[in-house]
């Protein structure tokens, strides 16, 4: 943590998708940058950002956001754009290969973790991650509360 915090001194979290890390199991995460449009900017920045079904997919050879709602802003009538419309991910060419080669080749998917901005820039966090099912869900939570009590039991010694 000592060093940490000249990295994420220029970094402003907007948004998070919190059921990601509860519905999949993270495996590695990249961070890419986004094309927007000018309204989605100031949307994203007032944090109108939702990540309900959002997820990444590999199309002609690039890594595009599907299903990632940000809502209309206000103040740009008519230059708005559609809040679910397809956005394409800047990432290099080495790491969109190694991602496409991974989703297809083991059945991963990618998720977004958290949209932020850098120095300006809107980022994303993507995860590449494998989903989890029903009873791996309930264990992470019995182990959670397991070490939740433990932790308590430890405070009042």
């Amino acid at each position: 943590m000592a060093g940490q915090g000249a990295a994420d001194a220029g970094r402003q979290v907007v948004a998070r998708n919190r059921k990601a890390r509860h519905e999949f199991d993270i495996l590695e995460t990249y961070e890419a940058g986004m094309e927007l449009k000018g309204p989605e900017v100031k949307s994203i920045r007032a944090g109108g950002v939702s990540f309900h079904d959002a997820h990444a997919r590999a199309e002609r050879g690039e890594i595009w956001l599907h299903s990632l709602h940000i809502s209309p802003y206000e103040q740009a009538n008519r230059s708005n754009v559609d809040p679910l419309r397809p956005r394409r991910l800047l990432l290099n060419r080495a790491e969109i290969r190694k991602l496409i080669a991974k989703v297809e080749e083991k059945g991963l998917t990618l998720v977004p973790l958290e949209i932020y901005f850098v120095r300006g820039y809107a980022k994303v966090s993507l995860a590449l991650a494998r989903g989890r099912r029903l009873h791996d869900k309930r264990e992470e939570l019995k182990r959670r509360e397991q070490d939740r009590e433990a932790r308590r039991a430890m405070e009042v010694r």
